[in-house]
């Protein structure tokens, strides 16, 4: 089973995937699946499906990335979010970012580091702040943990260090954020 994969910029939500899916259906081209960032196509796209889906990937805000430096870029976001939601394994959510990103991509950390920054304008730990202050959010929104908890899970050293973090991110504190709710939250595509 022969698969031929596209980078997808901004695929970051289950929305985002189900959309994706829908536009491939309704152009009639065969995939296999639709994961955060990729379509994994049945077969290559001729170039008027490719120029079609371009069009109507750009229409949803999304993108398919053709250079190999955008790939990485989407990569390095992908796992980013991934280590930040905790959605890696426990051996992988122990390491750094720096040896978690070399790791999965097989590149010095300095490399991916300066390619993002170049790229993106703002620096991988930054970003990878960003999704865990997010994360945070969720989570104080739902109000089922208490801060020490939430802290604990996205491994912040202490909850001093998190309530540090959020405020600097959010200009506002954890509790007045839990107080106003999820009015100033993001959806994680516009991160």
């Amino acid at each position: 089973m022969t698969s031929h994969i596209l980078i997808v910029k901004n695929m970051v939500c289950n929305r985002c995937v189900l959309t994706v899916e829908n536009i491939l259906e309704r152009s009639e081209i065969e995939f296999h699946k639709v994961l955060f960032g990729e379509i994994h196509l049945k077969t290559a796209l001729t170039t008027p499906q490719k120029e079609l889906l371009q069009q109507q990937l750009l229409r949803v805000g999304l993108e398919i990335i053709d250079h190999h430096t955008g790939a990485q870029i989407e990569k390095i976001k992908k796992l980013v979010m991934d280590k930040a939601r905790n959605e890696v394994s426990d051996t992988e959510n122990k390491q750094n970012l720096s040896v978690f990103l070399s790791t999965r991509l097989n590149y010095e950390y300095t490399h991916l580091s300066s390619m993002f920054s170049e790229i993106e304008g703002r620096t991988i730990e930054n970003f990878f702040i960003e999704q865990r202050i997010e994360k945070a959010k969720e989570l104080l929104v739902y109000g089922q943990k208490t801060l020490s908890e939430i802290a604990f899970e996205l491994q912040y050293s202490s909850t001093a260090h998190l309530s540090s973090q959020f405020k600097k991110v959010t200009g506002l504190t954890p509790s007045h954020f839990k107080e106003v709710g999820a009015i100033r939250r993001q959806s994680l595509d516009k991160v």
